[in-house]
């Protein structure tokens, strides 16, 4: 694949944990496609996959399953 930053091919897709908002309204998307080059050092979500965190944030009372997780501080 070619990157849509730099326009060199190598583009990878890794698959990473992202996290929105913050709190009691904290929400972790897990398997999130990301496209990564090796060469300018970018990632960035393609169209499709933003439309598709933004169709999970919207209907995650139906889609999200409650877990505790362990929070640490950087110190």
């Amino acid at each position: 694949m070619v990157c849509d930053i730099c326009g060199k091919s190598g583009v990878r897709q890794r698959y990473v944990s992202r996290s929105y908002g913050k709190g009691t309204s904290l929400l972790v998307i897990e398997g999130v496609p990301v496209m990564s080059c090796p060469h300018c050092g970018e990632s960035y979500l393609t169209a499709q996959t933003l439309h598709e965190v933004e169709r999970i944030k919207r209907e995650r009372e139906g889609i999200a399953t409650k877990r505790t997780v362990a929070v640490a501080a950087f110190a």
